[in-house]
């Protein structure tokens, strides 16, 4: 025993286990001290909280791994991982039918304000979990009314989203009557929505029922064929002035007009009359309010197609629904002055120009050195022009805007219960040919209409809609002259002759020939 172990000064137990020690390694419990208290690479800043704070809004968890605890930092990303994996998913399996999110506004309006309540949440643990007790009366201070305002910031997006969906669901239910409401509108089958038609037939008009009108008067009238298959479309303009328009036989408009539409009248009866005059007398058209039926009836018989739906959108509706997708770019081929008699109001300078709401409907509508005929070539690349810019990401980033000037629309007989089939239709539209054919002279007379001719024209557009894209040219009518007979003024019919309007070949074009539109 050496001299220190006999006066104890080094025990002889001590010395013995520091011999047998590895060197560097502490000794027993002098770690476990120091580990005890939570050590961080650096104390919390004021900045430093209110930056993890934020930073656990886009990425749930982070904060808590900043604050030491792992395990529920791990837990929270991957639920968030989980969660944006699904959605994308989702988003994914439906990108060709999004239509079906239409039949999700419920759940996706709880699914907004869960969503805002545990996005709180998150972020007030995320504070909590920083320390902020660690900060001056100050910080705190500082930091608590950040994070309150944060708070309003984070719970937005899902308030907005939850009133978006509201007022769309709103929107749908006052312009879009359900199936059972219409007897003329045949029931709507989730699982064949077209009811094994190849093709959709919609009439789209434009209705001028201005303040000094009685009733309304169909200002413009297209009609848009869709093929369900692909969504190639073929647009048919008619002429408002169209004379002694029929009915299907067997309706009650047929029976009381066997020669055509007020065929007894001097000047014949015309085209853009035929809904008020139905819908002021009643006891002819077979009810009440069969404006809109007998209009489509009389415009299917003139093409040879069943329409199946109709829209009516009032004309200053139309403006509004135009300023809310931002205007419509349109390649305006000459100056048109608008306003009046003569164009006092304003003029639409020839350029490529995006129009206002107000300036694309005077653009479709001025008569000002212009005729009937014109005025439909320019109606047509409006609709063209709206179907194709009116894209998707447009109508959501100004939702609030369209489905406000959406509720404008005069009347629909397009059921609710087909809104979803008809969301799917639209998006094929889009990225599909559209190409248009107007019934106007020299090819065709609107005073004297060859029936036949024009059931001809209607039936080959179709068919060439369907052909591989080229320049497709498709025959207003056979090569020779046709024969109609033509009702006098008397009502009786006359001998048949040969149509006043020549059997020329001419082409159904696309809009991006007639308007510029790319």
């Amino acid at each position: 025993m050496t001299k220190d172990e006999e006066v104890g000064t080094v025990p002889a137990d001590r010395k013995r286990r520091a011999a047998r020690r590895p060197r560097g390694a502490r000794p027993a419990g002098e770690g476990a001290a120091k580990s005890a208290t939570p050590r961080f690479a650096k104390p919390f800043t004021l900045a430093s909280v209110l930056g993890w704070t934020m930073l656990s809004v886009l990425v749930p968890g982070a904060a808590h791994l900043r604050a030491g605890r792992r395990r529920i930092g791990l837990t929270l990303i991957g639920i968030y991982a989980v969660v944006l994996l699904t959605a994308l998913v989702i988003v994914l399996l439906n990108m060709t039918q999004p239509g079906i999110f239409l039949g999700w506004t419920t759940a996706i309006t709880v699914i907004a304000a869960v969503g805002a309540l545990a996005w709180f949440a998150l972020m007030l643990a995320s504070y909590i979990a920083l320390g902020p007790s660690r900060l001056g009366q100050q910080g705190q201070i500082v930091s608590g009314i950040a994070v309150g305002i944060l708070g309003v910031a984070v719970m937005s997006p899902f308030a907005l989203t939850a009133q978006l969906v509201m007022s769309g669901q709103d929107a749908l239910q006052q312009i879009f009557p359900s199936a059972q409401k219409d007897p003329d509108v045949a029931p709507v089958k989730q699982e064949d929505p077209w009811n094994g038609r190849d093709r959709v037939n919609f009439l789209l008009v434009g209705g001028d029922g201005a303040g000094n009108r009685d009733g309304v008067r169909t200002d413009s009238m297209t009609v848009a064929s869709v093929h369900v298959q692909t969504g190639n479309t073929v647009l048919f303009s008619l002429p408002r002035n169209l004379q002694h328009v029929r009915f299907p036989a067997g309706t009650p408009m047929a029976k009381h007009f066997p020669n055509g539409f007020q065929a007894e009248l001097p000047n014949g009866g015309l085209l853009n009359e035929v809904w008020k005059f139905a819908n002021d007398n009643p006891q002819v058209a077979g009810g009440k309010n069969k404006g809109p039926r007998v209009l489509m009836d009389a415009i299917g018989q003139t093409l040879g197609v069943k329409i199946d739906y109709y829209a009516l959108v009032n004309m200053y509706g139309f403006a509004y629904l135009v300023d809310a997708i931002g205007g419509l770019k349109i390649r305006v081929e000459k100056d048109i002055r608008w306003g009046g008699l003569y164009g006092t109001a304003g003029t639409i300078e020839a350029g490529t120009r995006v129009l206002t709401g107000e300036q694309a409907l005077w653009y479709g509508r001025s008569r000002v050195g212009s005729d009937d005929f014109s005025r439909m070539a320019r109606q047509r690349c409006v609709i063209g022009a709206f179907a194709q810019q009116a894209t998707p990401m447009k109508v959501l980033t100004n939702f609030e805007k369209v489905a406000r000037a959406a509720k404008r629309m005069a009347s629909t007989n397009i059921p609710h219960e087909l809104l979803e089939h008809l969301v799917n239709l639209a998006v094929k539209v889009k990225g599909a040919r559209i190409t248009s054919l107007q019934f106007v002279p020299p090819e065709f007379y609107s005073g004297r209409p060859d029936w036949i001719k024009i059931r001809k024209a209607s039936a080959r557009a179709l068919t060439d809609s369907l052909k591989p894209a080229r320049k497709t040219q498709v025959a207003n009518a056979s090569s020779a002259p046709s024969a109609t007979t033509t009702p006098t003024r008397n009502g009786a019919a006359s001998a048949p002759t040969e149509t006043p309007t020549r059997n020329t070949n001419k082409s159904a074009k696309s809009l991006s020939e007639l308007c510029g539109l790319s």
